[in-house]
């Protein structure tokens, strides 16, 4: 299992689904979690609960990734806590599929505004705060930046993740900081349920369309956060590593 004991992390957008898994699976590494959330203070409170419940440490820093002074805050909050900062997930995001028709500009930008300006945020200022030996930066994607129907917005903003991730990479590897992104397929969470994609036929083409025969579960995400995290991804920057059981 990859080693993150004495690590910090950052974990945006953290209060359930896949940051919620992220957060538990790096804690599970050894390293010290700052469950990051912006509306859910509850979901982040049991997320932090569970953590410590099974002997880490963790606590829940509310900020909108999208609010400069906010994003500030939270990193300065997260060092008077820990001290320090090793790593961080830009997980905070958010999606609607609408047809070209319906697309407003009010969703277009706050897509934006949380998907890639809060990647960018969160980026800059968690930079400020990582140590001479630098530190990881783990962007989350999505198959969907290679385009999907009705999803011209989300579609748009992962793209640019992932352009972002190449970027910065090339940036900051003289820094001794690593920017990779995981770009999952379909993830059952609470935002699939709400959304009704769960049981729908269009779970059910994604599913057939998979070779492993499955949609994915937070954890199977977890996973490979914790090894982008770890040093078992020492010699990987500015890579997309596509966690989506085979599904294309």
């Amino acid at each position: 299992m990859s080693d993150l004991r004495g690590k910090v992390a950052v974990v945006t957008g953290a209060s359930k689904g896949i940051g919620a898994a992220i957060a538990k699976g790096l804690s599970a590494a050894g390293a010290a979690v700052v469950v990051n959330y912006s509306s859910s203070k509850e979901g982040a409170n049991r997320v932090v609960a569970d953590i410590k419940a099974k002997g880490g440490k963790a606590i829940a820093i509310e900020g909108d990734v999208a609010n400069a002074a906010d994003v500030r805050r939270l990193f300065e909050e997260t060092k008077k806590a820990f001290d320090r900062l090793d790593l961080l997930v830009n997980n905070a995001g958010v999606y609607k599929f609408l047809p070209l028709e319906e697309i407003t500009e009010d969703e277009f930008h706050r897509e934006f505004n949380i998907n890639v300006l809060g990647t960018i945020l969160a980026t800059k200022e968690a930079v400020k705060h990582f140590g001479l030996n630098g530190g990881s930066v783990i962007n989350i994607s999505s198959i969907a930046s290679a385009g999907e129907a009705q999803a011209a917005i989300y579609s748009g903003t992962k793209g640019a993740v992932d352009a972002i991730t190449r970027a910065l990479a090339a940036e900051l590897g003289p820094r001794k900081i690593r920017v990779n992104a995981i770009a999952p397929g379909t993830v059952e969470t609470e935002g699939t349920h709400s959304a009704g994609i769960t049981g729908s036929d269009f779970e059910k083409a994604m599913i057939a369309g998979t070779p492993l025969g499955r949609i994915g579960q937070p954890d199977d995400i977890a996973r490979v956060a914790v090894f982008l995290a770890s040093d078992d991804s020492a010699w990987l920057t500015g890579e997309r590593l596509t966690a989506s059981g085979g599904y294309r």
